[in-house]
């Protein structure tokens, strides 16, 4: 929770979501991925891991992704997560304020959202390629899907 990691080729970036938010990232062109595994929607001038917050995991995402010569314009961004995992909706529940606050961050990166799985009860497991790109999201009870 809170990290950022980027793959190359043939690795693959896993996540277990239930509030957090997953914001995938991915080049075709280089097969690189990046994945942050977001905690909480701002972080308000707290300091700490940047991938723990949307508003800090989104730049530093991209700040790493530069460095290997990749440009905001080439990215595929994918949302996963963002339950209200007492199954109801209260004041104590940050899932869907991680979700817009991603969407929010990706949008100020001028990054276009290609596909989401948020929302909902119940928790999630993700999985980057990062070669392919093809991001599989699996939720207790239900078939796996590919975004």
């Amino acid at each position: 929770m809170g990290h950022i990691v980027v793959g190359r080729g043939p690795d693959v970036l896993t996540a277990v979501l239930g509030s957090c938010i997953a914001v995938a990232l991915h080049c075709p062109r280089a097969g690189v991925g990046a994945m942050a595994h977001i905690v909480l929607p701002d972080s308000a001038g707290r300091t700490g891991s940047p991938g723990k917050f949307a508003d800090t995991a989104v730049p530093a995402m991209l700040a790493l992704l530069a460095s290997d010569g990749i440009s905001p314009g080439e990215l595929r961004a994918r949302l996963v997560g963002g339950a209200c995992m007492f199954g109801y909706e209260t004041p104590l529940q940050v899932g869907p304020a991680n979700a817009e606050a991603a969407c929010q961050a990706l949008a100020k990166a001028g990054i276009p959202v290609t596909a989401r799985d948020v929302g909902g009860s119940k928790g999630r497991r993700v999985a980057l390629r990062c070669d392919s790109g093809s991001l599989v999201v699996e939720v207790l009870g239900e078939l796996p899907r590919t975004l």
